[in-house]
């Protein structure tokens, strides 16, 4: 059974804790009906000293542990800091010794924004890519010295140690958690219920340790461009490797080790993100749409779509305007009544 730990600290945003709290609650009773045979997570907050926790607007929290009392956990979520993180991490030298230890063990240790600096105080991303709050960048960058900060990335992932730059992104990170411990359908269905349709792909904004999608195969990432731009045309492996001057089984093997699936898994990805902007910001019927991305027939294409996202191309459509719809209205200024 699968153990996630928030941690509790003061000045902390209540919202980096309670978000991921409530997905990884609303996966468990998904799971339940999704796929009853896997086991659900254990959630529970933990603070290095007993008693409440004053958050930076004045709610108190209240952790079930001490961090003492806590092992084989799985997922540790240490939140983000109202302000200058520094003082309060300097108070805490045991929760640095401990995350020190669940490292040791293999647990999974994220941290958003400013909580990050709990794991590059205590010398866990020396040498290893992290980032942190936008804000926070420069500052970041002067105490740790030896954390190699990507500003451009949201999310970086370095073994078992992931930064989330914002509570969005850690969100987004917390559906990557939610894929990996349970499946694809329990992912997608909290995404519908947790604002996928207005978030990129976790992938896009990410940065891989291991695997980085900014490989240094040009021959590959020509290829992956003529894709982008030919979506439409039918696309065979051969006529494809014999473009790039490439055996069917050279370019194959080289696009997969580059990045990580096939070519066809890849095209096939590019066509339904497109597919979903056009819903999102079109008015083509999902039969035009279907053509523009390559699919001659719409009912394939309507299966394809369903079986990847849980969700038809027109529910996901109305899905997406209505959350469109609602964003815009709050934008409008109100107008004098004469």
């Amino acid at each position: 059974m699968p153990t996630v730990a928030f941690v509790l600290t003061e000045h902390m945003l209540a919202t980096s804790t309670t978000w991921p709290a409530d997905m990884f609650s609303a996966a468990n009773q998904a799971a339940k009906r999704l796929c009853p045979h896997l086991p659900a997570f254990t959630l529970k907050t933990v603070s290095s000293k007993s008693g409440p926790v004053r958050c930076h607007t004045g709610i108190q929290l209240y952790p079930e542990q001490t961090i003492d009392e806590v092992s084989n956990v799985d997922i540790i979520y240490l939140p983000a800091l109202w302000r200058n993180p520094k003082p309060i991490i300097n108070k805490q030298p045991y929760l640095l010794t401990w995350l020190q230890q669940q490292f040791e063990n293999g647990t999974i240790i994220n941290g958003v924004g400013t909580g990050c600096c709990f794991m590059a105080e205590a010398g866990l991303l020396n040498n290893k890519p992290a980032t942190t709050h936008w804000y926070y960048f420069d500052e970041f960058q002067k105490n740790y010295p030896q954390v190699q900060l990507k500003r451009q990335h949201f999310i970086t992932q370095s073994g078992s140690l992931y930064c989330a730059a914002s509570i969005n992104s850690l969100a987004d990170l917390t559906i990557h958690f939610i894929q990996r411990f349970f499946n694809q359908s329990v992912a997608q269905h909290i995404q519908r219920h947790f604002s996928h349709e207005i978030r990129r792909p976790y992938e896009a904004v990410s940065y891989f340790e291991d695997h980085n999608t900014n490989h240094p195969d040009e021959e590959i990432l020509q290829a992956q461009l003529w894709m982008q731009n030919n979506l439409s045309k039918p696309v065979k492996i051969i006529d494809m490797a014999e473009q790039f001057g490439m055996s069917p089984r050279n370019f194959s093997r080289r696009f997969k080790i580059a990045m990580g699936k096939t070519p066809m898994q890849y095209l096939h990805e590019l066509r339904l993100n497109n597919a979903k902007d056009l819903l999102q910001s079109s008015n083509l019927s999902v039969g035009e749409i279907a053509d523009k991305i390559g699919y001659n027939d719409v009912s394939h294409f309507s299966k394809l779509f369903r079986r990847e996202l849980s969700i038809t191309p027109r529910d996901y459509r109305t899905t997406v305007r209505a959350k469109l719809f609602n964003s815009n209205e709050l934008k409008k200024p109100k107008r004098n009544k004469v």
